[in-house]
């Protein structure tokens, strides 16, 4: 039997549960919340006063922390690709709408509201060169994105469980940055973006964990290839007006480093978190290909920190078309 028609034999067997996953981690759309929570109501008459007071608290935000915010949400906003993507994956049936592509369709509606609100708040705010900032998303979403997943769908999740726990750290920190500053809208509004991107990381890594029971040994070298490849965030291909693919993603991630929003060191701690809970030293029947993945995986770490703790990040941040200068409001 091909590797194909086993992953497929696989998938539908893990679908069964899908059911059971879609009520225990994603919440009914008459619950969940929804933007207007957090924004101005434009049919108050507190409206316009709503509107100065986000602009005022944005002046206390710095520049960095503002190219973070912008390509958090810019990373949001490229969810027409990632929908796409997984679509794809096999498996993911959506000519029968079958649970699988049922699970991705509920999924893209709860990570829509995230680029929805953060988009409206940076356009409120005074501080954000919208243009610049809709032109980077639409060179986004047409440039599109390689994974290095393939249509595989263990590699996949893979990747989601690992992108989904890395969102959730930066728009918690995220959250954290603008409380300490006194935002509180804008630290509540990350704040449950990230909650949703932490129930979503936790259905992920059940999917995979699934996986490992049904076919450890491919499931064990996937994992595997995914790490030697390395994790690329989505929005790696991000770049400004003028910009070759993925030049403003240094820059965005060059922020993210000094602001300890995201760092290479979390990367090495989200690895060792998947690692641990997979059980990947404990695993049994490994193939003799798989146990030599299985070795790669758990020494990668150590590997990884090493060359984190050597990383150096520019201190002086590079002037990005998508911020205005404070004082330019």
């Amino acid at each position: 039997m091909s590797i194909f028609n086993i992953r497929l034999d696989v998938m539908k067997a893990v679908e069964k549960q899908l059911d059971g996953f879609m009520e225990k981690y994603l919440i009914p759309i008459d619950k969940i919340w929804q933007p207007s929570d957090f924004l101005p109501d434009s049919q108050s008459e507190e409206f316009i006063d709503e509107i100065k007071e986000i602009r005022e608290e944005a002046k206390e935000l710095d520049y960095d922390f503002w190219v973070v915010l912008i390509g958090d949400m810019i990373t949001e906003e490229a969810l027409p690709t990632y929908e796409s993507w997984l679509m794809d994956v096999v498996g993911v049936d959506q000519q029968t709408r079958n649970p699988w592509a049922k699970w991705v369709r509920h999924w893209t509606a709860e990570e829509n509201r995230h680029g929805d609100v953060l988009n409206k708040y940076l356009f409120l705010s005074g501080r954000t060169e919208m243009k610049e900032v809709e032109k980077t998303i639409q060179y986004l979403i047409a440039d599109g994105f390689d994974i290095g997943t393939g249509r595989d769908p263990y590699k996949n999740f893979v990747y989601t469980s690992f992108q989904e726990l890395a969102t959730h750290i930066s728009h918690k920190r995220v959250s954290k940055l603008a409380l300490d500053k006194g935002n509180q809208r804008l630290g509540n509004m990350c704040r449950i973006i990230a909650g949703d991107e932490m129930r979503h990381y936790l259905a992920y890594r059940e999917f995979v964990k699934l996986i490992f029971e049904y076919d450890p040994s491919q499931m064990m070298l996937a994992f595997a290839d995914m790490m030697k490849r390395k994790i690329v965030m989505p929005a790696h291909f991000i770049r400004e007006s003028g910009q070759k693919i993925s030049e403003a993603f240094v820059n965005f991630s060059d922020a993210a480093q000094r602001m300890g929003v995201y760092t290479s060191l979390d990367y090495v701690d989200i690895m060792n978190k998947l690692t641990a809970y997979w059980d990947i030293e404990h695993l049994s029947s490994l193939t003799e290909e798989a146990e030599k993945a299985r070795d790669y995986v758990m020494n990668l770490p150590a590997r990884l920190m090493r060359v984190a703790e050597r990383l150096m990040v520019p201190e002086t941040p590079v002037q990005m078309q998508w911020v205005k200068p404070n004082g330019m409001m």
